[in-house]
């Protein structure tokens, strides 16, 4: 799946806040996830990403 700059994604599990959506605020090699609920920023590599996200909102 191809994943843009302000996309917002769910992932598969919560993050520790209790939220599942996140906005990606950086593209390139490595991801930026925003989450939604709390604010937490988080790099995540194009690898993973694959395997976190369910689905894009």
């Amino acid at each position: 799946m191809d994943y843009n700059l302000g996309d917002r994604v769910e992932t598969k599990k919560a993050h520790p806040c209790g939220g599942k959506t996140w906005e990606i605020v950086r593209v390139g090699v490595d991801y930026k996830l925003k989450c939604e609920s709390c604010g937490r920023l988080v790099m995540i590599s194009a690898e993973d990403m694959k395997k976190i996200v369910k689905r894009k909102i």
